[in-house]
């Protein structure tokens, strides 16, 4: 007998067994492969079953409207905090936002600055040729400025370019200085002759627009304030009554041009000029609290439009929205779209229980 059939009792060799266990184990693997099969469809089902929404959740779902977007139904706020376009012939108002609330006016200040001293220049006390002695105190103001040293000795008419062009606050103390004996005798005419105009929210505290100094003292109220449409009254009358548009329509000019060393290229800090048809004036400001002003005037066709702008964001944004709002102007004209007409003595109310009035007077043409 061979040694695996001892090894098995004698009788058939034992490697058959193992077949048969083989084929049972196959036959039950494939009985669970067809069930699992059965039963996966069934569970597929009932997934679907509760992931699908019912006809009433699907057209409920259909009906709902789209919830607009907070972008699309909050409209951008305008980039200023108070803005206003007037007719400069009659002084009919094309438009206004804000336009009588009072802020600091910064540096369009120095467009009352320029009006008492035309009038200055008007009453023979001063010529554009007077010579201007800088003072010590004049030479210490700072900001903008052209680096004024006591003792140096300027024209006028020098002086009033810097004012408007550089907008030099040295130059406007020196100035005050030269028209009036004193800064608080020139304050004085500032703000007389803004009476005289019915710029009843007009306050003026130096001639140059800086903030008060030093910063413990630099509370809004008590320094120089303004409105937007008592900046456009000033401007309407400087246009018809003063040669200031031969200041402000001027883009390049050079302070001290027979000292190398301290020569000052000035390039006017109104950016629109020579670059939007027709601007040629009149006077940009910049404070913190103020933020960035611009008082401009266009004429195009015969027409002449004067726009102010206060407290925009930056100077871009101010500059982009005067460009706008310089053509609504000039549209508004040609579709005779003025809304109020200020001829006459037109009140308006003002910060609640605050009136004021347009002084009644027809512009003059003009002068260049």
């Amino acid at each position: 007998m061979r040694r695996d059939e001892k090894a098995c009792g004698g009788k058939q060799p034992c490697s058959r067994r193992p077949m048969r266990h083989t084929w049972a184990l196959g036959l039950l693997l494939l009985c669970g492969l067809f069930a699992l099969a059965s039963i996966a469809p069934v569970h597929a089902a009932e997934r679907a079953k509760k992931i699908a929404p019912t006809p009433k959740a699907a057209a409920t779902k259909a009906r709902a409207p789209k919830s607009a977007s907070p972008a699309a139904s909050v409209p951008a706020p305008p980039p200023y905090k108070s803005a206003i376009v007037i007719d400069a012939q009659t002084g009919a108002v094309l438009f206004e936002d804000q336009a009588d609330r009072i802020a600091p006016p910064a540096s369009m200040t120095k467009l009352m600055s320029f009006l008492v001293v035309h009038d200055a220049l008007a009453s023979g006390r001063l010529r554009l040729d007077s010579p201007v002695r800088v003072t010590a105190a004049s030479a210490r103001v700072g900001g903008t400025q052209v680096w004024l040293r006591e003792g140096e000795v300027f024209p006028v008419e020098e002086m009033l370019y810097a004012l408007m062009l550089h907008s030099a606050n040295d130059c406007a103390h020196a100035l005050a200085l030269a028209a009036s004996g004193s800064v608080e005798a020139f304050v004085q005419q500032m703000n007389a002759r803004a009476a005289e105009l019915g710029l009843t929210l007009t306050r003026f505290h130096n001639p140059h627009g800086l903030p008060p100094s030093p910063p413990a003292q630099r509370d809004i109220a008590a320094g120089n304030l303004s409105t937007a449409r008592n900046i456009a009254t000033l401007c309407r009358y400087l246009v018809g009554h003063t040669s200031i548009l031969d200041y402000s329509s001027t883009q390049r000019r050079s302070f001290r041009p027979g000292d190398p060393k301290r020569r000052v290229d000035m390039r006017n800090h109104n950016h629109l000029l020579g670059k939007v048809h027709g601007v040629d004036g009149l006077k940009t400001g910049y404070t913190r609290s103020a933020g960035f002003c611009l008082a401009a005037t266009a004429e195009r066709d015969g027409q002449r439009v004067i726009a102010v702008i206060m407290g925009a964001p930056s100077s871009k944004a101010r500059d982009l929205k005067m460009i706008k709002l310089l053509d609504q102007g000039f549209a508004a004209l040609r579709n005779g779209a003025a809304t109020r007409a200020a001829v006459g003595e037109t009140p308006h109310d003002a910060e609640g229980q605050i009136r004021f009035t347009i002084p009644s007077y027809t512009a003059p043409p003009t002068k260049r």
